[in-house]
């Protein structure tokens, strides 16, 4: 009922179900915390209100009686009061810091996990930078929205109505008189709250977006600076940031809009209050204790009212954040486990893919019934073209993408309807960019099998021909590496990578393109490792250097989506009119085939 009562702050139906669901989510989790921090604001309410009754004692009782016992008692009161008043300030304001810490760190936790989960294909439609940014901006909004939403009903609402009650106490006339502007101020502020939505909204993709701009020059600083790109780069940003400062400014009007409202709508009730109180204790007789009483209450009552009658344009900007975050926790998990899906067994690991479709969204298809079997324990080699397909069999078979059509089967199991972790477990990677992590060299390794011991990291290293230049580096295996492995070239990168694989000690290998980072030197030694790693394994690898195609024991050749050439490098090079022969004569790597006969023919 109260979530419900809450939620009526809203102006839609979308915000109140936004609302509700915060508080569902937190309510319960920090309703101890919230009892405490609510017990602390009602004291405050409290000893605010009692200040302002006690004056009337002091006028009444002190200066016109002259009692002396009067002015220590109520000077110990006011005492007393204003240091009740502190220690609940205090408690308030650290229980909803705590609860408001403990949120944010929750939520970045969820949003984590969910966005793990999320798939590739939700990363290529969304700049990373651009993701991260937005979301410390959504968090904070829902921490306020709860810390707001508490401090305005349990201190500033409270407070208010307390001291309401004592102007009452001491003269309802006056007191009915001087409320009457709070429905005016609230009827005009209520006019701002729709457009500070959509500001809102519009100002959290605006510093997001220059806060992926930022990121996104400081992990290619290398080529910006290659190109020049610095004036460019300026340009943008500066227009960005003016556009944040506009939008920021746009906002920053429409709260500023209110303070002369109620700063006016106040004086005029105060103005009033003194006006008719002061004639009515002149002419009238009225009591003098009451009428300080009651405007120390109606001073004291500005500040809640003024903070209640902007309430509701500083907690639609809170929703807007809140209503985006959701918006990423409601994303849809792709390549999900299926209800009922078993773990993945693997016994020989023969991959076989039959009649397998396949298409990215919105876009053309990529592949078009392709069948072929990877045999247990051998290397097949993918080559063709850049485009064909060969990158995205890789994918797929790693379930970042589901097929379109067809099925792709590991010893027989359809990898569709088994658990996701358990069939990548199976599985090591080495792809054609080599990714570190923030963390030491130690830690990359170990990824791929945290039960690892170090010994068995420097194995790994060993074998990937990374050992060496790890042991030149100040710190070795405790070495910090830096943002994308910055701090080592692409070979050694790579070597790095490759290492993780061994580690893994999978029975399937998926290579793409594992050494084309890589020198002469580096590539021959990382060979004689790749060699030893696909020994008994099932491997599938993308090479471009026939040197290591010529490995392979079957050579699936593909082109715009189809297999058209299959066999080992003997059988292939026979058929002087394919496709694999013309790539052997060229000498190059296939992706470079068209623009190779391009200039050879003029």
């Amino acid at each position: 009922m109260a979530i419900d009562k809450l939620s009526n702050i809203a102006s839609d139906d979308h915000s109140k179900a936004v609302i509700k669901r915060v508080f569902e989510e937190n309510w319960r989790h920090y309703r101890k915390q919230y009892a405490m921090a609510i017990g602390c604001m009602l004291l405050v309410a409290f000893t605010t209100a009692y200040s302002a009754y006690i004056i009337k004692d002091v006028v009444n009782e002190v200066f016109e009686q002259n009692n002396l016992a009067m002015a220590w008692y109520v000077a110990g009161v006011i005492l007393l009061l204003f240091v009740v008043k502190g220690f609940a300030g205090f408690g308030q304001s650290l229980l909803l810091n705590r609860i408001g810490n403990n949120i944010i760190a929750r939520y970045q936790s969820r949003i984590y996990e969910h966005m793990l989960n999320l798939g590739v294909s939700y990363y290529q439609d969304t700049r990373s930078a651009f993701l991260v940014g937005r979301i410390g901006q959504n968090i904070n909004g829902v921490r306020n929205m709860l810390n707001i939403l508490i401090t305005v009903v349990a201190r500033d609402f409270m407070t208010l109505i307390g001291l309401i009650f004592v102007m009452i106490w001491q003269d309802p006339a006056m007191a009915f008189g001087s409320l009457v502007v709070l429905p005016i101020a609230g009827y005009v502020i209520s006019r701002y709250v729709k457009k500070m939505r959509t500001l809102s909204r519009r100002e959290v993709g605006m510093i997001a977006r220059v806060n992926s701009t930022l990121v996104e020059s400081a992990q290619g600083i290398t080529i910006l600076k290659a190109f020049t790109m610095e004036d460019q780069m300026k340009e943008k940003v500066d227009g960005l940031i003016t556009t944040a400062e506009k939008q920021a400014n746009r906002i920053a009007l429409i709260n500023a809009r209110t303070r002369p409202l109620t700063e006016t709508l106040g004086g005029i009730a105060i103005a009033g209050a003194v006006a008719f109180g002061g004639w009515r204790v002149i002419d009238l007789g009225a009591d003098p204790g009451a009428l300080l009483s009651f405007l120390v209450a109606a001073m004291l009552a500005y500040d809640p009212a003024r903070r209640l009658a902007s309430f509701r344009v500083q907690f639609e900007k809170s929703i807007v954040n809140a209503k985006m975050l959701y918006e990423l926790l409601d994303t849809p998990i792709r390549q999900a486990d299926k209800p009922g899906a078993v773990d993945l067994v693997v016994d020989k690991a023969e991959i076989r893919f039959e009649d397998v479709e396949f298409a990215y969204q919105n876009d053309e298809q990529v592949l078009r019934n392709v069948s072929f079997v990877a045999k247990a324990g051998k290397t097949t080699a993918l080559v063709g073209p850049s485009g064909g397909g060969k990158s995205t069999i890789i994918n797929l078979l790693q379930r970042f993408y589901d097929v379109s059509a067809g099925r792709i089967l590991v010893d027989g199991q359809n990898i569709s309807d088994v658990r996701v972790a358990s069939l990548r477990q199976k599985i090591s990677y080495v792809s054609q960019q080599p990714i570190l992590f923030e963390g030491t060299i130690a830690e990359n390794i170990g990824y791929a099998r945290p039960t690892a011991t170090q010994a068995e990291i420097e194995e790994a290293a060993k074998l990937a021909q990374a050992h060496d230049f790890i042991m030149e580096t100040l710190d070795g295996y405790d070495t910090e590496v830096g943002e994308m492995g910055s701090n080592f070239s692409g070979g050694q990168r790579q070597r790095l990578s490759i290492a993780r694989a061994i580690l893994r000690d999978a029975p399937i290998l998926l290579l793409d393109e594992a050494t084309s980072a890589l020198d002469n030197e580096s590539e021959k030694l990382v060979q004689q490792a790749l060699d030893g790693l696909m020994k008994d394994r099932t491997t599938i690898v993308i090479a471009h250097r026939l040197s290591t195609i010529r490995r392979a024991d079957r050579i699936i050749v593909l082109d715009r989506g189809k297999i058209v050439e299959e066999g080992s490098h003997s059988v292939l090079m026979r058929k002087r009119s394919g496709l694999y022969s013309r790539l052997h004569e060229i000498g190059n790597a296939p992706e470079n085939e068209l623009l190779e006969e391009n200039v050879r023919h003029g």
